[in-house]
């Protein structure tokens, strides 16, 4: 029986090295390895995201590796010249190894196979002898005919004073490898017509570049846009509601490259819809596109998994972003004894100049936020760590079904946030988040500001306690106050006061100078404040002692910073707070956070007060005429794998000669696997051609 070789085709040349590159290349083996080679590539592939933004990269593998990765093109591994030419050669390969094999293939699946003997029948491990009084005709067609009930196609042959009946049956088993082998050519050819072939030859022999600098997209120069004949490309547009755009960004790794699109689209209206947890259950865009050609218009509907189909591109629904919403906002000073106020104005997307030392870049903002409440992780930004862990990092949102925790009464809305980063004159910049309203935490109401240095960790949060207005206002006053020496001297005189109404002069004096040094060590310096100060100043205490100066330290402490508030108040015209345990507690939770404070790393803190929602929808947009060719490959590799797995050949052979007054039958069976299936079919003709008319 015929079976495919693994060799490969066999020139016959003076040049052995050609000889054995030809056969190489046309070897099943060397294409099984190439086929493992693109295994691991897409393995590569689909751990590492691709195309994404290279300072990702280089925050997530440092400097050396991401120079590493890419010189081997790690971060496109699809459109890498090294796996396109891994696609090249599996294409030759397979294709050598189909013509090599499909004629012999073809050759044996119309074959009879009728050159064999009747001693070679012998020699088979499935065969059965019988005699029979039919005549030698009369039994060969009776051999045919239960051949054919069985399924077979048979013919008889005369040779050597005998009669041959030889069947076959599952040939078409042969078409599965024929199919199989196709397909993966297919679908590679197709998958390099939807590469980005063309447009890196568009590159190299028409003068293409990458756009890198910044600008109106309709203003970009010609070199940098492609036109609309461009056979394939995949890129993106986003658009704010109310917006248009006729042009798609396909980013390369030196910049953009901007391509031209034939119709204008307009979003007028995106529409989402979320689950419980925060997560978006349905988001839909409804638009309007308008042909350049014929100048019609229609409206149409895109949504996730329902593209729009227009002019040979396709148009989907990837995903959403902020279209540039409106900000409102006040700013406290986060430095020095100053409380003196001001409102800035920030639109999501562009930046905002805060004086001559800072720049305010607007980078997201969200109008609510479900977070999870229920583990009320307190640890801040001395921690170095999140709120409960970004909330439970995000609710752990990119993982599973967005509908797990759909009833989840642990999940609350906490409002409106915005997320900025405040760059200096040096190009330095840390990001913040904060939230509009605060959340209540262990019993407590404070408001949340976020702050990380790098884009890949994860928010830290300062926890600032919200006054009996629901403000930031009290905790400002008393931040301001700490910082002004002449405050922390009349708040210490005052706590003496009170602490030692009946004392001595001497006495009080000490104590006011105790109290003015505690606040002075806990609003520190440059260098160190809060509560790290306290721990580097009782470092000095003999270590017996340590302990009880703690103790005295953090009563002093608390009373004098009762009264600084106090004060403060006082001085802005603010009548005094109740001593209560509310306000014993929101000194407390202040404490806290002006230790933390030191840590939040910006001259200023942003409280949003209000806002204009502008909602964008990001649309992939596609031309993949290699969509077809695939689709194709994919129903032949359908058909290949059913025929090689489920079509068996089976080959019968009956060997009929005349012996003495009656007719002596051999009977012979092959296939290609043997299995149960066969077995039961060889015992059923065993069992049924020997039988009388």
């Amino acid at each position: 029986m015929s079976s495919p070789s693994t060799t490969g085709i066999t020139l016959k040349t003076r040049r052995p090295v050609v000889a054995e590159v030809v056969e190489l290349i046309s070897s099943m083996r060397f294409a099984i390895a190439l086929l493992t080679l693109i295994a691991i590539a897409a393995m590569i592939g689909t751990v590492m995201k691709q195309n994404e933004p290279m300072p990702n990269y280089v925050n997530q593998f440092g400097p050396f590796w991401f120079d590493v990765f890419d010189k081997l093109s790690l971060y496109s591994v699809y459109s890498a010249w090294w796996f396109l030419t891994i696609m090249g050669f599996l294409v030759v390969s397979t294709s050598l190894c189909i013509v090599r094999n499909t004629p012999k293939m073809l050759r044996d699946m119309r074959s009879w196979r009728e050159h064999v003997r009747e001693q070679s029948l012998h020699n088979f491990h499935h065969k059965h002898q019988w005699q029979t009084p039919l005549a030698r005709q009369a039994l060969a067609q009776q051999t045919m005919d239960r051949l054919h009930d069985a399924g077979y196609r048979s013919k008889a042959v005369e040779k050597d004073g005998a009669t041959l009946v030889t069947a076959k049956k599952g040939a078409a088993n042969k078409f599965g490898y024929i199919f199989a082998h196709s397909a993966i050519v297919i679908i590679c050819i197709g998958g390099l017509l939807d590469s980005d072939m063309p447009i890196r030859l568009q590159e190299w022999f028409l003068g293409k570049k990458p756009f890198a600098g910044n600008g109106v997209i309709a203003e970009i120069p010609k070199q940098h846009r492609l036109g609309l004949g461009n056979p394939t490309f995949r890129g993106n547009t986003m658009i704010p509601e109310g917006s248009a755009s006729d042009a798609a960004i396909i980013p390369r790794a030196d910049g953009v490259l901007i391509q031209d699109l034939p119709f204008t689209i307009q979003l007028k209206k995106f529409h989402i819809e979320f689950y419980t947890t925060g997560m978006p259950k349905l988001f839909a865009s409804d638009v309007v596109i308008r042909d350049h050609d014929t100048g019609q218009t229609f409206p149409a509907t895109i949504e996730v998994n329902k593209p729009l189909i227009y002019k040979g591109l396709a148009v989907y629904q990837s995903s959403f972003e902020d279209g540039g919403s409106k900000l409102q906002l006040t700013g406290y000073p986060m430095a020095g004894g100053s409380q003196q106020t001001f409102k800035i104005n920030g639109e999501v997307g562009a930046s905002t100049a805060m004086g001559d030392a800072y720049t305010v870049e607007w980078s997201g903002f969200r109008p609510f936020n479900v977070e999870n409440l229920a583990s009320n992780d307190t640890r801040a930004v001395t921690k170095g760590q999140s709120f409960n862990e970004q909330f439970a990092k995000d609710l752990d949102k990119h993982l599973g079904s967005a509908a797990k925790n759909a009833n989840n009464k642990d999940l609350k809305n906490v409002g409106p946030s915005v997320q900025y980063k405040l760059r200096d004159k040096t190009g330095q910049a840390r990001e913040y988040q904060n939230y509009m309203q605060p959340v209540t935490v262990d019993g407590a109401t404070v408001f949340l500001a976020g702050m990380r240095v790098n884009p890949g960790d994860p928010f830290s949060y300062l926890r600032i306690p919200a006054d009996d207005a629901h403000s930031v206002t009290e905790w400002m006053r008393l931040r301001a106050a700490i910082h002004n020496p002449a405050l922390r001297t009349a708040a210490a005189q005052r706590y003496a006061q009170h602490a030692m109404p009946t004392g001595t002069d001497a006495l009080r004096a000490q104590l006011q100078q105790s109290a003015e040094r505690s606040m002075a060590i806990f609003a520190g310096d440059d260098k160190q404040a809060g509560f790290v100060a306290i721990s580097r100043f009782l470092e000095k205490v003999p270590q017996a002692e340590q302990e009880k100066a703690a103790d005295i330290f953090m009563k002093i402490l608390n009373g004098a910073l009762w009264d600084l508030w106090q004060v403060a108040r006082a001085q802005d015209g603010v009548a005094p707070a109740p001593a209560d345990e509310a306000h014993g507690r929101f000194l407390q939770l202040a404490t806290n956070a002006l230790s933390d404070s030191f840590f939040y790393g910006a001259p200023v803190y942003l409280q949003l007060d209000d806002f204009t929602e502008v909602k964008a929808s990001v649309f992939q947009v596609t031309r993949s005429p290699g969509k077809a060719v695939v689709y194709f490959g994919c129903l032949l590799l359908v058909l290949g794998v059913f025929a090689m797995f489920y079509i068996r050949e089976r080959r019968v052979w009956v060997w009929i000669k005349e012996a003495g007054g009656g007719t002596d039958a051999v009977m012979a069976m092959s296939t290609q696997r043997k299995t149960l299936d066969f077995e039961h079919e060889f015992t059923s003709l065993k069992e049924k051609l020997p039988q009388s008319a």
